[in-house]
């Protein structure tokens, strides 16, 4: 009965982060959402509000984040279609 009181609150909070994580992830390559934010960079930048160097850092990682959500998209669907044959 001991190891389940000490091992039942760590098990949660690693539950509790993963889940976390998976939401930020989500957030974070979420294509529509990166999409958006470029549009607000290309906005800031016409409108002179960051300067040249800022927009090019920023919409760098931007495009790397974008790179990788699609080609999660990808992995994502290829599973899709593995599982798909598998029936």
């Amino acid at each position: 009965m001991m190891p389940f009181l000490v091992s039942a609150p760590i098990k949660l909070l690693i539950r509790i982060g993963r889940e976390i994580k998976g939401e930020a992830d989500k957030e974070y390559f979420d294509i529509s959402v990166i999409q958006q934010k470029l549009i607000q960079l290309q906005m800031l930048y016409e409108l002179e509000e960051i300067s040249e160097a800022a927009y090019k850092e920023k919409e760098q990682e931007l495009l790397l984040r974008y790179e990788v959500a699609k080609q999660r998209e990808l992995d994502e669907w290829e599973k899709l279609a593995e599982e798909e044959d598998k029936e």
